[in-house]
C-alpha cells in the first residue's frame, strides 16, 4: 500500500509511563541475599557472577516497565478500508506477578478500521511492551486491546492469547501441557455477532 507524508496522521507525544532506569546493584545484593537464604554459597565459583546475571536478565525482561507502548501507535495512515486487519501468532513473554516465573505464548490481534491503519511491527511492538513487565495474562490481554481501541480509535478489537505458565508446570500442580487462553474484545467485536464470530474464527485459525 502506498502512502504519502499527508496521509500519515501522528498522534500527539506523550511522556513515558514510568521513567527511570533499573537499579542494577540492588538486585544484586538482592540475589546474593536468596542464595544464602536458601543455604548456597554465593561466593562459590558456579555462583560467583549470578546475581549479576540475574540483575542483567531482569532489567532486560522487565524494559517494558519502562516504555510507553503508545509510542508505537502514534503513527498511523488514514486509510479507508473497512474490513479486519488481523496479525496472528505473534510471540510474546512475560514473567507472572505472582511467583516471578515465565509465561510465554502467542498473541492473535485484530482490529475493524475506522480510518486508521498502523503498520502490523507497531502491533508486535505492542504486545512486548505490555509483556515484558510483571504481568497476569488477564491484565496483559486487556491492555492490549484498551490501547489499540483508544489509539486506533477502531470500530472493533479483539486480542486472544494463549500461554504456558511455568507457575503451572514447574512448581504446584506441576501440569506441563495445560494452555491458558484469555480474549478480550471491543467495540462491534463484542457488540455484533456475526462480526464476533468472524474475528474469533480468524483469530483461532479456524475455517
Amino acid at each position: 500500500m502506498e502512502t504519502n507524508e499527508d496521509d500519515m496522521v501522528r498522534i500527539p507525544e506523550e511522556k513515558e509511563l514510568r521513567p527511570g532506569s533499573v537499579d542494577l546493584p540492588r538486585i544484586e545484593r538482592a540475589v546474593r541475599e536468596i542464595l544464602i537464604a536458601v543455604g548456597e554459597n554465593p561466593d562459590r565459583e558456579g555462583l560467583r557472577d549470578t546475581p549479576r546475571r540475574v540483575a542483567r536478565m531482569y532489567a532486560e525482561v522487565f524494559a517494558g516497565m519502562y516504555d510507553d507502548p503508545l509510542k508505537y501507535v502514534q503513527t498511523f495512515f488514514k486509510e479507508q478500508y473497512d474490513e479486519l486487519v488481523v496479525l496472528r501468532d505473534v510471540p510474546f513473554y512475560s514473567f507472572c506477578e505472582h511467583h516471578l516465573l515465565p509465561f510465554e505464548g502467542k498473541a492473535h490481534l485484530a482490529y475493524l478500521p475506522n480510518g486508521r491503519v498502523v503498520g502490523l511491527s507497531k502491533l508486535a511492538r505492542v504486545v512486548d511492551a505490555f509483556a515484558r513487565r510483571p504481568q497476569v495474562q488477564e491484565r496483559l490481554t486487556d491492555q492490549i486491546a484498551d490501547l489499540l481501541t483508544s489509539s486506533l480509535q477502531a470500530k472493533g478489537v479483539a486480542v486472544v492469547m494463549e500461554a504456558r505458565h511455568s507457575c503451572m508446570t514447574c512448581r504446584g500442580v506441576k501440569k506441563p501441557d495445560s494452555v491458558m487462553i484469555t480474549s478480550s474484545l471491543r467495540g462491534i467485536c463484542r457488540s455484533d455477532a456475526r462480526t464476533r464470530a468472524e474475528v474469533m474464527a480468524l483469530l483461532h485459525n479456524r475455517h
